[in-house]
C-alpha cells in the first residue's frame, strides 16, 4: 500500500484541503484500498480542529467530502511512515527536515507536482485569503501525484 501524508503549518487550510482532493481522486480511481492518504500540520496550534470554514466552503462547492479530517501534528514517526511526506512551502519543508535528521524521509515540495503553475510553493489562504487558487494548485498537484503513483505501482 502507498502512503501520503500533506503537510502544512496549521493543517487547517492546505494539507486538509489537499487530503480531501486526492481522497476523492483516489475514489473515483477505486483505489482507496490501495493509498492511504493523510495530512498534519508542523505547528500545533489548530489540534483537534475542523478544517478553516474557507478550506470547507471550497470543498462544499466542488462536492468533496472532508468527512473526518482533523487537524494533528506531524511527529517523527510519520517520516519513516509514509511513502509520500508532501509539504506546501518551503517553510514546512524546512520543518519536516529538520524534524527527519539522517532518517531517510520521502519528502517532497507539493509545488514540484504543478510545475507549470509560476509558484514556488502553495500559497497559504490562512494569509492571503485566496482559497480559490489554492484549491486551482491543489487540485492539479493531486491530480499529477496520483498519475505518478499509478505511473509506479
Amino acid at each position: 500500500m502507498t502512503s501520503v501524508l500533506f503537510v502544512c503549518l496549521g493543517n487547517i487550510c492546505r494539507s486538509p484541503m489537499a487530503e480531501a482532493v486526492f481522497r476523492h481522486y483516489v475514489e473515483k480511481a477505486n483505489l482507496s484500498d490501495q493509498i492511504h492518504i493523510d495530512s498534519a500540520g508542523t505547528g500545533d496550534w489548530h489540534v483537534g480542529k475542523i478544517p478553516h470554514r474557507g478550506t470547507r466552503s471550497k470543498l462544499d462547492e466542488k462536492g468533496i467530502s472532508y468527512e473526518g479530517i482533523r487537524a494533528r501534528q506531524v511527529v517523527y514517526e510519520d517520516l519513516q511512515k509514509y511513502d509520500y511526506v508532501i509539504g506546501m512551502d518551503d517553510d514546512n519543508i524546512q520543518a519536516l527536515r529538520s524534524l527527519a535528521g539522517k532518517s531517510g524521509a520521502n519528502i517532497y515540495r507539493f509545488i514540484d507536482f504543478v510545475p507549470s503553475s509560476g509558484y514556488n510553493e502553495v500559497p497559504d489562504p490562512w494569509y492571503t485569503g485566496n482559497f480559490d487558487e489554492t484549491y486551482r494548485l491543489i487540485d492539479a498537484g493531486c491530480r499529477n501525484l496520483l498519475k505518478e503513483i499509478i505511473k509506479k505501482t
